[in-house]
């Protein structure tokens, strides 16, 4: 009580505007949470828009493929005659959401060191150096999950496309539907793919931004893979025109510190790498190639985000600066801050994870047409952290009950928050703001330390 008296006494007496009825300011700023967060109606965020459509909301409709790409992959895998592609598709899926990061020597070792002091302090145990260093052995290879590199073949390849071309579409549509919605004037011209598989990447860069980008570099160590998405692209043949113009396809990063991209991606590759040390190497070279956006993709489990939240902090804390580009980075989403991840650092820790519904491909298997893909993502982009929206984020799904609203928010203070948001306590905006939103969006709420700064318009963003 005391703090919300406090708040009251700091707002002047002016007041605004709803409709024809006029609310005292203290109303519009009460807090979601006593002294946390604030309603951010100095800005006048909804201007003439209904509330259904405030500047937080970033949900993308259910995703559809295009139909040129979805027939070309009913196509391919029609002329292929793979017997049971259904039970390979399954257990390929099953597969990938399950795998685990590999374990590094440095993790290795420790668990070795414990492992040797439990059974040192076991008199019964009492055996020779070598017979220990067995027995630790044995031990670490059954607790160690086993780490396999995979080996895209064609056939492989085609399996991989009938498994994850339209979920890892909807995933990075909706990463770039962030950007897009944001920062609407933003237009890039090229765009780097690290690992692009099938290409689905090129696709929904393509539907995005078609009008604009006029150069798409994707890079795969697989030769199969790229095979794969070329054909895609012209059809499921050899030689037919690309429906994507200006594709490039290459095994390898382009070698000059120099050229860089508007738009750089990494969608589902960084976990295929075999080691810490060349998930480091790899994200030191991504960051340098980007001028503007750098958008990192991974499943939505708790090894994804790990991974994801490795590769933020490598950019963040980054001293190396690339000559031609010495702008430094900052979090444009989904994170409000630079601040370690709270979802990580909890008790029990979570998974920051989003989803996007999708229509599958119309394969004989795809009994659900409609789909949830999970992911986890992080995008960082070139500038200042002034110069992005510092709203909170919403985390879970919204629960939307009689007359209240409960949101899980990802705040700007590096803190997550279980807010129960009412038209009485929060002020009607606010609480009609809260009960259209959705996983993923932001609500309009900032932190009192935040109040006095007005929000960085979108134009001062990356790529005007």
């Amino acid at each position: 009580m005391a703090t919300a008296r406090a708040v009251r006494l700091l707002l002047t007496s002016s007041r605004w505007r709803l409709g024809r009825r006029e609310v005292p300011q203290s109303r519009a700023l009460a807090a979601l949470v006593p002294g946390v967060s604030q309603v951010d109606n100095s800005s006048d965020f909804l201007g003439k828009r209904p509330h259904r459509r405030h500047p937080g909301i970033l949900q993308l409709p259910c995703v559809e493929l295009p139909k040129a790409l979805a027939a070309a992959a009913q196509l391919l895998l029609l002329q292929s005659a793979m017997p049971n592609v259904e039970k390979q598709v399954r257990a390929l899926t099953n597969y990938l959401w399950s795998r685990h990061l590999p374990v590094g020597p440095e993790e290795l070792q420790r668990r070795a060191v414990y492992l040797e002091e439990k059974f040192l302090e076991n008199p019964d145990l009492s055996q020779s150096e070598e017979k220990l260093r067995e027995t630790v052995l044995r031990a670490l290879r059954k607790t160690t999950y086993h780490w396999q590199e995979l080996s895209y073949s064609e056939k492989l390849s085609l399996v991989y496309m009938a498994a994850r071309l339209d979920g890892g579409f909807a995933a990075v549509s909706r990463a770039f539907h962030e950007i897009q919605a944001r920062v609407p004037e933003f237009q890039p011209q090229t765009l780097l793919d690290f690992g692009s598989g099938t290409g689905s990447v090129t696709w929904a860069a393509h539907s995005t931004w078609g009008q604009s980008l006029r150069e798409y570099m994707c890079v795969d160590s697989s030769a199969a893979m790229l095979d794969l998405a070329e054909k895609l692209l012209k059809g499921g043949s050899e030689s037919g025109e690309p429906y994507v113009p200006g594709v490039f396809f290459r095994q390898f990063l382009p070698v000059s510190p120099k050229v860089q991209f508007d738009v750089v991606v990494s969608a589902f590759s960084l976990s295929e790498l075999p080691s810490k040390a060349d998930r480091t190497e790899v994200i030191h070279t991504l960051w340098r190639k980007t001028s503007h956006f750098l958008i990192l993709v991974e499943n939505g489990t708790k090894a994804g985000h790990s991974l994801l939240m490795d590769a933020r902090d490598l950019v963040l804390k980054g001293k190396e600066k690339s000559p031609s580009d010495p702008r430094p980075g900052f979090v444009f989403a989904p994170c409000p801050h630079e601040l370690p991840c709270p979802q990580l650092t909890a008790s029990k820790p979570l998974a920051c994870s989003f989803s996007q519904a999708y229509h599958s491909i119309p394969f004989s298997w795809n009994k659900k047409n409609l789909k949830e893909e999970k992911f986890s993502m992080v995008i960082l982009a070139r500038g200042s952290p002034e110069e992005a929206n510092r709203w909170p984020r919403i985390t879970q799904p919204v629960l939307k009950r009689p007359r209240h609203v409960h949101c899980h928010l990802c705040c700007p203070d590096g803190h997550m928050q279980h807010a129960v948001i009412t038209a009485h306590r929060h002020g009607r905006n606010l609480y009609r703001c809260a009960r259209v939103s959705s996983w993923g969006d932001l609500l309009p709420v900032i932190t009192p330390s935040e109040s006095e700064l007005p929000p960085y318009p979108a134009k001062d963003l990356p790529g005007s």
